[in-house]
């Protein structure tokens, strides 16, 4: 057991001297990642401190260490909260369409881009569907709100033209229709980007493989299914636990800009923007932060959970 221990002892060390090495050995790729580690320590843990204030009756005059300390009597307040159930029925619904219907949607397009023969096409579908994303969500509200208009809107003026309707209809002021318009709106905006990544993983496929399906016979869409698919799994796996770990996160911008017809609020009042409207607008720092707290927290489960069960399959963050 002694001599186990001692051969043990020497192996970490052997891999510290072997961590240590590398770092030096890399110095001037570690130098490069200085930067980035500041920027995250500055802007992602210092701000940290303040989730003091969701423990607290904060007052900005008084200051984080004179403000009186409550303890958990901002999330009580928030969990009898009339407003609690549907603000967490409409995150969670909100959050489960983005991701059944906008987690795919990258992976098709990417899927079918790949099976582009004509380059010159190929190229302008990747273009057309990748500027969306650098449109602001001012702009992209903008846009949704001219089409759907009542007033000479694109879309009442063709479903008139159609004889599907005799008047126009206000979809931004229907709570029916605005999970629809909502998560439409965010998978036009992020689809080409989003498949940017999976085209990356698609072109890392040995070319050989399709070459030996194609010898056996295999066509275009058994090649898809048999090699490309099975080939970007891990990618996808990552990338799901990511979306998983932001399922509570519904959104801002969009809901905030869309939804901003006060008709729309018992549809369209999240986490986010209740934090927003409390924390902002009425100037409940410390229940605005406990709200916002507990949605990191579950937030933070999720991540865990889905990292520990995509660990079975090899394809984990950690």
């Amino acid at each position: 057991m002694a001599q186990l221990a001692t051969i043990t002892k020497v192996e970490d060390v052997k891999k510290k001297r072997g961590v240590a090495y590398r770092m030096i050995k890399q110095w001037d790729i570690q130098l490069m990642v200085i930067p980035a580690l500041i920027l995250i320590f500055i802007f992602s843990y210092i701000p940290m401190y303040g989730v003091l204030m969701a423990f607290q009756d904060y007052s900005i005059f008084n200051g984080f260490w004179a403000s009186p300390w409550v303890g958990f009597k901002h999330f009580n307040m928030f969990f009898h909260s009339p407003e609690f159930w549907p603000i967490v029925r409409n995150t969670i619904v909100i959050s489960l369409l983005k991701f059944c219907i906008g987690f795919p949607a990258p992976i098709f397009l990417a899927l079918m881009l790949n099976e582009v023969r004509h380059m010159v096409f190929k190229r302008v579908i990747q273009t057309v569907s990748y500027l969306p994303h650098f449109l602001s969500w001012v702009i992209v509200a903008g846009f949704a709100m001219s089409i759907l208009s009542t007033d000479n809107g694109s879309l009442n003026i063709l479903l008139q033209k159609l004889h599907l309707i005799r008047e126009p209809i206000g979809f931004l002021g229907k709570a029916e229709y605005f999970w629809g318009i909502l998560v439409s709106t965010s998978v036009w905006k992020e689809i080409g980007f989003g498949s940017i990544v999976y085209l990356a993983a698609i072109a890392g496929i040995n070319p050989s493989l399709y070459e030996a399906a194609a010898m056996d016979g295999a066509g275009r869409i058994k090649q898809m299914f048999m090699i490309t698919i099975p080939s970007i799994i891990p990618v996808v796996a990552i990338f799901m636990i990511l979306a998983i770990g932001n399922l509570l996160s519904a959104g801002f911008e969009d809901i905030l800009l869309l939804g901003s017809n006060p008709v729309l609020r018992d549809v369209s009042n999240v986490i986010d923007t209740y934090v927003y409207r409390v924390g902002i607008t009425n100037q409940r720092f410390s229940y605005a932060t406990a709200v916002g707290l507990f949605k990191a927290v579950i937030s933070v489960g999720l991540l865990t959970f889905a990292n520990m069960f995509a660990r079975r399959s090899g394809n984990s963050l950690w």
